[in-house]
């Protein structure tokens, strides 16, 4: 069973990224976070990979429960 991710913050990080593949942090744990670094090894989460075909601003949920990852749905204003 996998591990509870950490929340890193109660709001999205708006960011600019280049194009391509991109993975999202999960579980909270990543010194470089949005970005995954490989810290969720052995917690039984996943990053998620994430495309973009252009440099695009972005809205990197860091609550970790959206809906929709890597992006925030919002979730962050329901959570204690």
């Amino acid at each position: 069973m996998a591990e509870k991710p950490i929340i890193c913050d109660k709001k999205p990080l708006a960011l600019e990224v280049e194009a391509g593949t991109h993975f999202w942090c999960s579980c909270g744990r990543s010194s470089s976070a949005p970005f995954c670094d490989g810290s969720h090894k052995g917690t039984g989460l996943q990053p998620v990979k994430y495309t973009t075909t252009e440099k695009t601003k972005l809205w990197w949920c860091q609550c970790k429960h959206t809906k929709n990852p890597p992006l925030c749905d919002g979730t962050h204003k329901s959570l204690d």
